[in-house]
Formats: C-alpha cells, sequence, structure tokens
C-alpha cells in the first residue's frame, strides 16, 4: 500500500522527505504535503527524513481510506516538489506541539 502524508504536517510543511523520493510522488499547498498514492511505490525512503512523523504507510485501506482520499485528491491539485523548500513560520512550534 502507498504511503500517506498526515495531518502531523499541517503547519509544518517540512520538505525534508521530498528529496528522499524517487518517483516525485510528493504534492504541497501553502500548509502541508500530500502523496500520489498511484504514483508512490512504497519505498519508505521519505520516512525518516520527516521530522514529525507526518507520513505512515496505509496497512488497512477501508479504515484510513480518508486519508488516502484526500492525499490521492489534493495530489492531483498541486504541482509535484522535489526540492526541499523553508518550513512555515509556525513550523517549530507544531513539531513542539507534535512531542518532537
Amino acid at each position: 500500500m502507498p504511503h500517506v502524508v498526515t495531518d502531523s504536517c499541517s503547519r509544518c510543511l517540512f520538505t525534508d522527505c521530498v528529496e528522499h523520493c524517487p518517483v516525485q510522488a510528493f504534492h504541497a499547498d501553502d500548509e502541508r504535503s500530500y502523496i500520489d498514492p498511484d504514483t508512490c511505490i512504497d519505498c519508505g525512503a521519505c520516512v525518516p527524513p520527516c521530522p514529525v512523523q507526518a507520513i505512515h504507510e496505509v496497512f488497512d485501506p477501508d479504515e484510513e481510506r480518508e486519508l488516502l482520499d484526500l492525499n490521492k485528491l489534493r495530489s492531483r491539485a498541486f504541482p509535484v516538489i522535489s526540492v526541499k523548500r523553508s518550513p512555515l513560520p509556525s513550523a517549530e512550534a507544531r513539531q513542539s506541539e507534535l512531542g518532537f
């Protein structure tokens, strides 16, 4: 199953993960990133670099359908990002809020 970006990415937009994706499956809006599940090859290379552990593998598509659908829908609405960007100004506070 593909990997997805969770709500932990909201208000952070750390993009350390995108440079590790061999198939350029990441897309982003102004607040968070998304993984295109049709492009993702499930390699997991993006998971370790995420400083807020916002990337998860979908284990049960029935239980995680909403998250998978959100990533699919939003990834189609925004361009691919493959180069690390500066995180949002709220990223450090959000990281602390999440316990990292």
